[in-house]
């Protein structure tokens, strides 16, 4: 985060007055400590970004994660007309661009964040409309909602290297990720929030595609000593019989972090 801020300087050198878009949509998870810096970095700067900034569109996620991102501004004084959105369409439409420049705007964002994540635009939607679907997924709704048909969906995705069920554990997991993060919710309940039919099964999903186990996992990223794993939570890294990852699961699965791209 203190690497990204350093990019929003962006703002201030233009000499010239401008509107700002700000695509958080792929943030997923609000670590406290990101928020504090992005604040602290923003609130002695803001005089000098309202002499830059006409206005400023922020497209937040959905969620709970959305929630916190559109608070943001409430924490600055205003010094510049600000709103936060959720369709960037509609945020390009309030920073007074139309339909002819928007549209290819965006389609550079997607490029950028393809370049730079290493995925595609059709894993991206993919990842959303699973997300929103938890913790019941299948093939057939999936396809429905993204407009095409299940041996299409199939055929692109082999394409792509992968396939539903490696992209459908991808999002179990980091889903899971955010909730014990975000949550005190149990091993158990986590399970049965991404979608898993036992704590043995998740665990062993988790432990294959983090390399460690969720508690253990939990507990390092709370900067706590690992505590005893939770009954029923798996102690190696053998997957149980019919479980649902598959050989050679995708390995960008392990990644919290969401993307995101500022520009103007």
């Amino acid at each position: 985060m203190r690497r990204l801020v350093q990019v929003l300087d962006v703002e201030l050198a233009p000499a010239k007055p401008h509107a700002s878009l700000v695509d958080a949509r792929r943030l997923e998870a609000a670590d406290p400590s990101a928020f504090t810096v992005l604040v602290k970095y923003m609130q002695p700067r803001e005089k000098s970004f309202g002499t830059s900034v006409l206005r400023q569109a922020l497209v937040r996620p959905e969620g709970v994660v959305g929630a916190v991102v559109g608070g943001f501004y409430t924490l600055l004084s205003g010094a510049y007309p600000s709103r936060a959105f959720s369709d960037p369409a509609q945020a390009l439409e309030w920073l007074g661009q139309p339909d002819t420049l928007a549209a290819p705007l965006l389609s550079k964002l997607n490029d950028l964040v393809a370049e730079a994540t290493g995925q595609s635009p059709l894993l991206r939607e993919l990842h959303q409309v699973m997300k929103g679907k938890l913790p019941e997924v299948n093939l057939s709704d999936v396809a429905r909602e993204m407009g095409m048909s299940e041996r299409t969906m199939q055929r692109r995705l082999k394409e792509a290297g992968t396939s539903f069920q490696a992209e459908l554990n991808a999002v179990q997991v980091r889903m899971a990720q955010s909730l014990l993060l975000e949550t005190n919710m149990k091993l158990t309940a986590v399970a049965v929030e991404v979608g898993c039919a036992s704590l043995q099964h998740f665990s062993s999903l988790f432990r294959k595609m983090v390399g460690e186990s969720p508690s253990a996992w939990r507990d390092r990223q709370q900067g706590k000593t690992p505590s005893e794993p939770e009954a029923g939570e798996s102690g190696h890294g053998h997957a149980e019989e019919g479980s649902l990852e598959p050989a050679g699961a995708a390995p960008h699965a392990s990644a919290q972090g969401g993307d995101e791209v500022v520009g103007d």
